[in-house]
């Protein structure tokens, strides 16, 4: 491993952990930088759980190194542990107590004083919308409430690194998009977050780089614009009128743009990768073209779009599956080993 430096945030080389026969993590080197997100994406059973309990100093590698801002973690486990705050998958404070309780108690428990704990968690609970609720119990509370309450637990102390494991699994499109609010605010007052998700919207909107994780390995690494032009220099998007039409629809899109189309869960859609297009004009010109033939043909095209490959399509290229399908994983105890 290299020398880790002072824009770096993690490090690791080689890192391997097994669980009976199975290596949950197989070999992963990462680089993340600091004052950014960054993103771990894979699907369930991938390796990525297990990869933040080792970061966390939660679980212990049988294999390689991992370093967090220069302090290794297996034999400096409490300098690690003083510079991070982990939030997992499932909410980790009291139920039967009340958000400002919940928040004064961890508090004291970090160090600060009666009057300072209750100061910080009005605060918190303030800047995460949740001061109507702060008296209320949280078994009471709503799903995207208790991440929120969960990650607000997590910076009481303003970390250098926050380790957010699948934070918004599960929420509505509304609760999703007030936590992806939250962490952006969390890296705007310079805290680095290593963000693992299965959503491959949520590692789009929010991560400045990404690593695919698949079966313990990362498969690939990069902006999440670097990993879009890996796999093709565009994409072609369209909704046919009749579903009766598509079976002839995707022959002719395939011959006519020499390349891979697709069948989408909907119906009347199909998309096609333009691997072999190295210029906006070009693709364009392929794209009308095709359309043209599909008129011709008696095919009635009701929506077309036509744009750079989505992290989808990156996650179907190199897996061969999509990124919500469960790899069927299992670790220690009978676990799942790396959601």
């Amino acid at each position: 491993m290299s020398t880790s430096t002072t824009d770096v945030a993690i490090e690791t080389s080689g890192l391997v952990k097994t669980f009976g026969k199975t290596r949950a993590l197989d070999g992963v080197d990462l680089v993340v930088p600091r004052g950014s997100v960054y993103g771990v994406l894979g699907p369930n059973g991938a390796g990525k759980t297990t990869a933040v309990r080792v970061l966390a100093t939660l679980l212990r590698a049988d294999g390689g190194e991992a370093r967090v801002f220069g302090h290794d973690v297996r034999r400096d486990p409490d300098a690690v542990r003083s510079r991070v705050s982990l939030t997992g998958q499932y909410a980790s404070v009291d139920e039967d107590l009340t958000g400002t309780e919940n928040l004064v108690l961890l508090g004291r428990l970090v160090g600060y004083g009666k009057g300072a704990a209750r100061e910080r968690a009005a605060r918190l609970l303030e800047a995460f919308g949740l001061t109507d609720a702060a008296d209320r119990q949280v078994k009471n509370y709503s799903g995207g409430m208790r991440r929120r309450i969960d990650i607000a637990a997590s910076i009481l102390n303003t970390p250098d690194l926050l380790f957010l494991d699948e934070p918004t699994t599960g929420l509505d499109p509304r609760s999703r998009n007030h936590v992806w609010d939250i962490v952006r605010v969390v890296v705007a007052q310079g805290t680095t977050v290593l963000l693992t998700t299965q959503y491959l919207e949520e590692a789009d909107r929010l991560a400045g780089r990404i690593a695919v994780i698949d079966h313990g390995k990362v498969i690939a690494e990069g902006t999440p614009g670097e990993l879009k032009s890996s796999v093709g220099a565009g994409s072609v998007h369209l909704r046919l009128r009749e579903a009766a039409q598509r079976p002839e629809a995707q022959r002719l899109l395939a011959r006519v743009l020499d390349a891979p189309v697709d069948q989408d869960a909907d119906p009347v859609a199909l998309t096609a990768r333009l691997a072999t297009v190295r210029t906006g004009s070009g693709a364009s010109e392929q794209a009308s073209r095709a359309l043209a033939e599909l008129a011709a043909a008696g095919i009635t095209v009701d929506d077309f779009s036509l744009g750079q490959p989505s992290l989808d399509e990156v996650f179907l290229t190199l897996t061969g599956r999509p990124a919500e399908q469960d790899t069927g994983g299992t670790g220690d105890n009978g676990k799942e080993m790396a959601a």
